[in-house]
C-alpha cells in the first residue's frame, strides 16, 4: 500500500505493529535514515536493540545469504516483545527474497524495515510493497518539511506552547538546516525551557539554532549598517587575527545590503521585503534588519551597494593595496554614510 506524505506522518508517529512491514525510499539518505530510526523506535521502542529484538542486514549481505531475512522474521529472541528485520541499502535484486517473507510473514513474526534509494515507478521492489495488501511504501523526499510534519516534530520533542513568530522562525529553521540539525535543535529548546512556563519566543529559537560561521561577520555588518563606526577597528582586528578572507567579507556585506535594499524598495514595506526574503531571515535578526533597511532607504542603499561593488572589484584586482585596510575603509565609509540623515 502506498502512503501519502499526510498518511505517512500519522504512520511515522505510531508505526503499524499489524503490517507486515514498510519501505522507505528517496534520494535524501538522511531524512530516510532519521524515518527509519523513528519507525524502528515506535515499533520496538528504545530498548528494543539492546535487548537484541533488531536484525540489521545490508542488501548486499542478503543477495550473498537469502536466508538472513526469513531468519530474522521468524526467529525469537531471548528477550520478549516485538522484532524487526531490517534491510538497508535495498535495491530490486532482493525483491523476490522480500516477495517471499512479506507473503510467508504471520503475527508474531518479525516486522521487516526495508530503506532504498530513489527507485523507479517500474521497480520491483517499490511495487511489491505498494501492492501488497499488509506492508507500506513510502516515499521519502529532499522537500522541506510541511506544517503538520514540523508540529509532529515539536510534539515529540515536548514543545508545544509556541508564540506565532517563533512558529515561523522554527518554520524557517527548518528550510534552511538538514533535518537532523533540525531535530536536534528542536531537542535543544526543548531542554532550553525546561521548567520556563512562557511559551517558546524568537529570541529562544534564536538561542538554540545552531550557530554559523558568519557570526562574527555579522557583528560586523550589524555595526556597519547601524553607523556604528567607533566599533569597527576591534572588530575587524578580531576578523583578521581568525584569518578571514577580505574577499569572503565583501561578499558577505554585498549579500547583506543586497537584502537592506530589497526589503527597502518592496512595495509593502521593509517588514514585508525582509520576510520575503530568501533564505529567510528569522528571530532578532529579522527585527534588526528590517529597523536596518527603514533606517537607510532605498537610495541611501543603492549607494552603499555602489561602494561595495568598487570595493570588490579592487579587491580582485593586481592593486597592491592592503586587502583587509581596503575593505576596512569601505565598511568605515558605509558606517558613516548610515549616520546621515
Amino acid at each position: 500500500m502506498k502512503l501519502s506524505a499526510r498518511d505517512a506522518i500519522s504512520y511515522f508517529a505510531k508505526p503499524d505493529p499489524g503490517k507486515a512491514g514498510v519501505l522507505l525510499y528517496g534520494p535524501d539518505a538522511m531524512r530516510i535514515a532519521l524515518r527509519r530510526q523513528e519507525v524502528i523506535e515506535g515499533l520496538i521502542g528504545k530498548e528494543g536493540e539492546e535487548e537484541m529484538r533488531l536484525t540489521r542486514m545490508s542488501g548486499a549481505e542478503l543477495r550473498k545469504d537469502k536466508t538472513l531475512l526469513m531468519d530474522a522474521l521468524k526467529s525469537q529472541g531471548f528477550f520478549p516483545g516485538p522484532r524487526v528485520a531490517f534491510v538497508e541499502d535495498a535495491t530490486d535484486q532482493i525483491a523476490d527474497l522480500a516477495k517471499d517473507a512479506l507473503f510467508d510473514w504471520r503475527d508474531g513474526d518479525a516486522q521487516i524495515v526495508v530503506t532504498a534509494g530513489q527507485l523507479k515507478a517500474t521497480s520491483k521492489l517499490r511495487k511489491l510493497f505498494e501492492g501488497h495488501p499488509s506492508a507500506y511504501a513510502i516515499a521519502i523526499y529532499a522537500d522541506p518539511p510541511s506544517r503538520a510534519e514540523i508540529e509532529a516534530t515539536l510534539s515529540k520533542a515536548g514543545i508545544t506552547d509556541i508564540s506565532r513568530d517563533a512558529m515561523t522562525d522554527i518554520e524557517a529553521l527548518a528550510r534552511t538546516i538538514d533535518p537532523g540539525d533540525f531535530r536536534q535543535t528542536l531537542e535543544k529548546l526543548a531542554l532550553y525551557k525546561l521548567g520556563d512556563t512562557t511559551p517558546v519566543s524568537s529570541e529562544d529559537v534564536q538561542n538554540c539554532a545552531p550557530a554559523t560561521t558568519e557570526a562574527e561577520v555579522d557583528d560586523v555588518l550589524n555595526a556597519v549598517a547601524e553607523g556604528r563606526a567607533n566599533e569597527l577597528g576591534p572588530l575587524m582586528i578580531k576578523l583578521a587575527g581568525q584569518g578571514s578572507d577580505p574577499v569572503a567579507l565583501s561578499i558577505f556585506a554585498m549579500r547583506h545590503f543586497r537584502s537592506l535594499h530589497a526589503a527597502a524598495s518592496h512595495p509593502n514595506g521593509a517588514g514585508a521585503g525582509i520576510a520575503a526574503a530568501r533564505p529567510p531571515i528569522f528571530g532578532p535578526r529579522r527585527d534588526r534588519m528590517t529597523k536596518q533597511a527603514s533606517g537607510w532607504g532605498m537610495y541611501k542603499l543603492e549607494t552603499a551597494l555602489s561602494i561595495l561593488t568598487d570595493t570588490d572589484l579592487t579587491l580582485r584586482s593586481s592593486s597592491k593595496a592592503p586587502t583587509m585596510a581596503v575593505m576596512e575603509r569601505a565598511l568605515i565609509r558605509l558606517a558613516m554614510l548610515a549616520q546621515r540623515r
